[in-house]
C-alpha cells in the first residue's frame, strides 16, 4: 500500500485514460470513487450515469440510465457499497456496486425547507467513517448543514448554519474523513475548509481557494487531497486562482499540488473541477463539470474533457 505523499512526490497526467465505448458520452463527469479493487466509478449527468472502469482506463460496466435526476456525489465505504448524492432528487442512495439499492436517505423529489437545516435540501457528498460505517452529509446547495447518520440510515445529529463564522458553511460541497476522529469540510463559497469532530465540534479552519472537493487517501495514505475551483466570473483569466489539486496532511499544511496554475490548453489544464478520488497506488482522478463551465458555451455546444487521471508516478 502506498504511504503518503511528500514534497517531492510526482504526479504526470494520463491522456485520454477512459476508453469510453462509442456512442456513450459522459456529458460531464460530476464525481469518481475506487473500491477495493482500484475499479473507478463515474457519476455523470450522461445517459448512463454510473460507467466502471479498471484502473488502466477499459470501460467494464454501466446502470442507473433513467435514475437519478441530477448526479452530483458518489463515494465508496470499506465493504465497496457506493453512496450516490442526488442533488436536485433530495436524496442519498446506498447501492451494491451493480446498483442494487440497499436503502435511501430522503425522500426522492422532496426537499427540506430551504435553509431550513432539516435533510436535505440539494446534498452534495458523502463521508464514511471507516470503522463504524457512520455516514458525514453535507448538505449543501439549498442548506448548510453536516448531517451525521449511522451505518444503517438512522439520523443522529445535524450541525451548522449559513454564515461565514467557524461553524457556519457557505456551500458546503464535499466532506471527507480526517483520520478516524475528525471530518474536513469543502466550505466553498467562504473559500476555506473546516475541520470538526466527529461529533461535529468546531476544531480549526484554513484558508482555501474555491474549495470544491476533497478526499482522503487511501490506507497508509494519510494525506487529504483537495480540488480548488477557478475564479469567479469577476477574476476569470487571472493566473494563480485555483484550478489544481493540493496535497495536504491531516493538520491542512500543504505537501505538494499539481496542475496548471498559468492557464492554457493541455492534457494538465483544470476546466472545472468537482470531484475526487484516490487509489491504492495514489493516483488520483478527477471529475470535472466542464460542460457546464466551459462546453455549453461553446459554438457548437460540446463535450469537453471532464474525467482526468493523475498518475503517481513516484515518491
Amino acid at each position: 500500500m502506498v504511504k503518503a505523499a511528500t514534497s517531492k512526490t510526482v504526479y504526470e497526467p494520463v491522456p485520454y485514460w477512459a476508453k469510453l465505448p462509442h456512442p456513450m458520452f459522459f456529458k460531464e463527469a460530476t464525481s469518481v470513487a475506487v473500491d477495493s479493487k482500484d475499479n473507478v466509478y463515474v457519476f455523470n449527468r450522461g445517459k448512463h450515469p454510473v460507467m466502471i472502469f479498471d484502473k488502466d482506463g477499459n470501460f467494464l460496466e454501466t446502470w442507473g440510465a433513467g435514475e437519478f435526476v441530477r448526479p452530483h456525489g458518489i463515494t465508496i465505504d470499506a465493504e465497496d457499497n457506493l453512496y450516490l448524492a442526488d442533488d436536485d432528487a433530495h436524496m442519498i442512495e446506498k447501492r451494491k456496486t451493480d446498483g442494487t439499492i440497499i436503502f435511501r436517505l430522503g425522500e426522492r423529489g422532496k426537499a427540506a425547507a430551504w435553509q431550513g437545516g432539516e435533510p436535505f435540501n440539494r446534498p452534495t457528498h458523502v463521508a464514511i467513517h471507516p470503522e463504524t460505517g457512520d455516514l458525514f452529509i453535507s448538505d449543501g446547495y439549498g442548506n448548510s448543514r453536516i448531517h451525521k447518520f449511522d451505518s444503517d440510515g438512522n439520523h443522529i445529529k445535524s450541525w451548522g448554519e449559513s454564515g461565514s463564522l467557524p461553524g457556519q458553511f457557505s456551500l458546503p460541497h464535499n466532506i471527507a474523513m480526517n483520520g478516524t476522529d475528525k471530518v474536513t469540510l469543502a466550505d466553498r463559497e467562504n473559500f476555506r475548509l473546516q475541520t470538526f469532530t466527529t461529533d461535529g465540534e468546531f476544531v480549526k479552519q484554513i484558508h482555501s481557494h474555491r474549495p470544491i472537493a476533497i478526499t482522503n487517501g487511501k490506507g497508509d495514505d494519510t494525506n487529504l487531497y483537495v480540488a480548488e475551483a477557478g475564479p469567479p466570473p469577476v477574476q476569470a483569466g487571472v493566473r494563480r486562482l485555483g484550478l489544481r489539486v493540493v496535497i495536504m496532511d491531516r493538520e491542512g499544511n500543504e505537501v505538494t499540488r499539481f496542475g496548471n496554475e498559468l492557464g492554457g490548453e493541455g492534457h494538465d489544464q483544470f476546466l472545472a473541477p468537482h470531484g475526487m478520488s484516490v487509489d491504492s497506488e495514489g493516483s488520483v482522478y478527477i471529475a470535472e463539470v466542464s460542460y457546464t463551465a466551459y462546453g455549453s458555451q461553446q459554438d457548437p455546444v460540446r463535450e469537453v474533457t471532464s474525467l482526468r487521471k493523475w498518475k503517481r508516478v513516484n515518491g
